[in-house]
């Protein structure tokens, strides 16, 4: 009993000590590359009020798209970029959502809400949207929220103009 003791003891020292290959790169190391990004302006009309985005290049299977849209421009000329899907809930009781869905081939951006038909042109006409395309590796470890965050994250210094 004493050898097969001494003998786990010896094996559990020995695979602990031992090191192997270092492994692929993690979030920050993104190949080296930058994340596609890009700009695109887009107006949204009835009967489906839909825009499609063709991507250009191939998203591959481990890729996830992100969308933000220009939600206002502050004073001093900041921009604020939120995240989609974004909801308004108007005084009325009126609701408009901004969501998206993509394959590998295209982003599809569109409107939802209770009553889209009675939209001011200012919430659906020349809404400006950045839309990135990164790994899904380490995705759920990160807040992507913050475009500013994503765009240092992934090495990301302008936009694209489409």
């Amino acid at each position: 009993m004493k050898k097969i003791t001494y003998f786990l003891f010896a094996l559990t020292i020995l695979l602990t000590a031992c090191e192997g290959d270092q492994g692929p790169p993690g979030l920050n190391g993104f190949n080296g590359e930058t994340a596609p990004a890009f700009e695109v302006t887009r107006s949204f009309n009835s009967p489906n009020y839909d825009a499609n985005v063709a991507f250009g290049f191939d998203v591959y299977p481990d890729e996830v798209v992100l969308v933000y849209i220009l939600w206002e421009t502050l004073d001093d000329g900041t921009q604020v970029w939120r995240q989609m899907p974004q909801t308004v809930i108007f005084e009325d009781g009126n609701d408009l959502v901004y969501n998206f869905d993509f394959t590998q081939f295209d982003v599809q951006l569109f409107l939802d809400g209770s009553n889209l038909d009675i939209l001011d042109s200012v919430w659906t006409q020349n809404q400006r949207f950045r839309i990135i395309v990164i790994p899904t590796t380490n995705y759920n470890r990160a807040d992507y929220s913050d475009i500013e965050t994503v765009m240092s994250m992934y090495g990301i210094e302008e936009f694209e103009q489409r």
